[in-house]
């Protein structure tokens, strides 16, 4: 069977449930095999203006027991008891078990599914909403090679998918690409409003400055060089941008940015606890 005749289930079609639908239909799969439990009625009518062949249903058994990879799109403090819920449904036997929450193990979803059903986690990030995301992903022993496909594809269908053989690795990924956007929106808000307080317009100031870090972020994702050599190219010695620099490393930006990284990292694996909650 082909990745595209798989009939793919949502629990929960919030802002990233629908984003991988979105993903999933520009990436030309059939809309009539995706199908939506939400027990909101706003997010549905959202659902059912992405394309009006989608299946939409406030219940979550009717969905779980017609998808071939069922993907769990909830928030990790409603994790189990969705999990508890659907472990009774009459699902496929090798339904494979998506979960895209923080911090939910393979473990957890193993005790919950059972030890031999296939898991994935995937972890993608917020430019996941255009189709511009990063995607990490990793799956249990019992995974066989076409759901890993399938998995991937899922994946791939919000920007580019990131394989991880060790799940260790996961919180970490977390800490570096499922919260990253966010540490660079605050560097572009700050360089914003430093522009601003230089005497631009808010306009002119975003524009500079967005444009500067889209630009930044092509240029080394094309060339692949180092990023410390793309970052050396731009510092003549003695210039503005080593100015600024020096400014930047007298602060310990690098202790700074590691530890900021090292606490995400840390409430990511808090999040996998029993009776965590998100803040």
């Amino acid at each position: 069977m082909k990745t595209t005749d798989r009939h793919i289930g949502f629990i929960g079609g919030g802002n990233m449930g629908q984003a991988i639908v979105r993903g999933l239909i520009q990436a030309g799969h059939p809309p009539q095999l995706l199908s939506v439990a939400d027990p909101d009625s706003s997010r549905q009518e959202e659902l059912r203006d992405l394309h009006a062949g989608l299946f939409i249903s406030p219940d979550n058994f009717v969905v779980a027991e017609q998808a071939d990879a069922l993907i769990l799109a909830v928030k990790p403090q409603i994790m189990q008891t969705v999990a508890d819920q659907l472990a009774r449904s009459e699902r496929p036997a090798d339904q494979l078990i998506v979960s895209i929450a923080a911090g939910t193990t393979l473990k957890s979803l193993h005790a919950w599914f059972g030890s031999e059903a296939p898991v994935v986690r995937i972890m993608p990030n917020q430019p996941a909403v255009i189709g511009a995301g990063t995607s990490v992903l990793t799956a249990s022993a019992s995974v066989n090679e076409l759901q890993r496909g399938l998995a991937g594809y899922i994946g791939a269908a919000i920007g580019t998918a990131v394989w991880l053989d060790n799940e260790s690795l996961m919180d970490a990924a977390t800490a570096v690409s499922g919260s990253g956007p966010a540490y660079f929106y605050l560097l572009m808000e700050l360089i914003e409003s430093s522009a601003i307080k230089f005497g631009f317009s808010k306009e002119v100031a975003s524009k500079l400055t967005v444009t500067t870090a889209l630009g930044a972020a092509r240029l080394a994702d094309t060339l692949g060089s180092p990023l410390v050599e793309l970052r050396r190219q731009v510092t003549s010695p003695g210039g503005t941008t080593a100015a600024a620099l020096d400014v930047l490393e007298d602060a310990e930006i690098r202790d700074i940015f590691h530890r900021a990284l090292e606490a995400a990292r840390n409430r990511s694996a808090e999040l996998g606890e029993p009776d965590s909650s998100d803040d």
